[in-house]
């Protein structure tokens, strides 16, 4: 029983030994590759949170001065605000370069300086490295100052590519089209327009109750000519 026990004994020192010979021959092969992963992955990690730090720091940077030109614009402060917006657009971060871009064109237009801001939205909606949904905003914009200081032909170069029936600003630019070309008395052509609008379920109920309004306005004048 002595003997049983003893030999019991050696072969767990030998197995033990076995063990450690195993883990120590792992350690040599993969050990310093182990470190250098877990290395990685602490420099990736830390990497990431100070880049997501310095990316949110910006934007909000951004924001901020976004706001304070907003504020100078509505206090009146054109020539402030058109400052403040014009060094965004030069080092502003994420979106608000363009939004600084659309709301300088804004600020001219208060300034009655129509066609500094048909100009400048006009810029905006040509410039490809803009998203085609703000790029079509701008073109929307243009038109509406065009309305009333421009001509029909001038509105339709700008709206008339957004009047088709797949994009959302139809309604809106339809409503361009007419007045532009009531404007200038041609009534069936601004007749058609008010009637896209009106039979348009999917147009706001406010943008169809002008259009109905001015069918009425059409028709009451005499045969559309």
């Amino acid at each position: 029983m002595v003997g049983w026990m003893s030999d019991d004994g050696f072969f767990r020192e030998v197995d033990q030994e076995l063990r450690q010979d195993k883990a120590k021959a792992l350690w040599d092969n993969y050990g310093p590759a182990a470190i250098g992963l877990a290395v990685l992955v602490v420099l990736g990690t830390a990497a990431y949170v100070g880049y997501d730090y310095f990316v949110s720091t910006r934007a909000n940077r951004s924001g901020d001065a976004f706001s304070q030109a907003l504020n100078l614009a509505h206090d009146g402060k054109n020539d402030e605000a058109l400052a403040a917006l014009g060094q965004l657009e030069k080092d502003g971060h994420g979106a608000y370069p363009v939004l600084a871009r659309l709301r300088a064109a804004t600020v001219l237009a208060d300034k009655r300086d129509t066609d500094g801001a048909v100009q400048a939205f006009d810029a905006v909606s040509a410039d490809n490295a803009v998203p085609v949904s703000i790029r079509d905003i701008a073109r929307l914009r243009a038109g509406i100052l065009l309305v009333d200081n421009g001509s029909y032909d001038d509105v339709a170069k700008r709206v008339e590519v957004l009047a088709v029936d797949t994009n959302p600003l139809r309604h809106s630019a339809r409503e361009l089209l007419g007045l532009a070309a009531w404007k200038e008395g041609r009534l069936s052509g601004a007749q058609k327009f008010f009637d896209q609008i009106g039979n348009d379920e999917a147009a706001p109920r406010n943008v169809r109750e002008r259009a109905n309004l001015m069918t009425e306005l059409i028709s009451g004048s005499g045969t559309a000519s």
